[in-house]
């Protein structure tokens, strides 16, 4: 079972991070968070990683349908996008499957809520 829907594309980190704001926007998903990975790493460590950001999407319809229809799924919220520069000009994307992650909850409900949002996710990652 996969996690996650990934592909790579040519291009730098910065406009990656652009065109995958811009295509989750088109389905819905809001950006609530960044977490420049491997600036934390350097500043808590001192060590060097590939450059990888992550960003926490957000379809508010989705999320709010997954928590009334149980709370517990907050512990899984937001969806994460990762960019992470796999080499020179070559940036592999990587979105959350929510179905993956609602499976943990042993919820079928959920799961079935999360085929929507996988759709979406699918669509937007082929946009980017």
């Amino acid at each position: 079972m996969s996690i996650n829907f990934k592909r790579e594309i040519s291009d730098d980190q910065a406009n990656a991070i652009e065109r995958v704001t811009k295509a989750l926007a088109a389905e819905g998903f809001g950006i609530l968070t960044r977490i420049d990975m491997h600036s934390k790493i350097k500043d808590k460590t001192g060590k060097d990683i590939i450059p990888t950001v992550i960003l926490g999407a957000c379809n508010p319809m989705l999320a709010y349908e997954a928590y009334t229809a149980n709370s517990d799924v907050a512990s899984l919220l937001p969806c994460n996008a990762v960019i992470r520069e796999v080499a020179v000009g070559r940036q592999s994307i990587e979105f959350a499957k929510p179905t993956g992650m609602m499976k943990v909850l042993g919820d079928e409900k959920l799961v079935a809520l999360a085929k929507e949002a996988d759709a979406k996710i699918e669509r937007a990652l082929q946009n980017v």
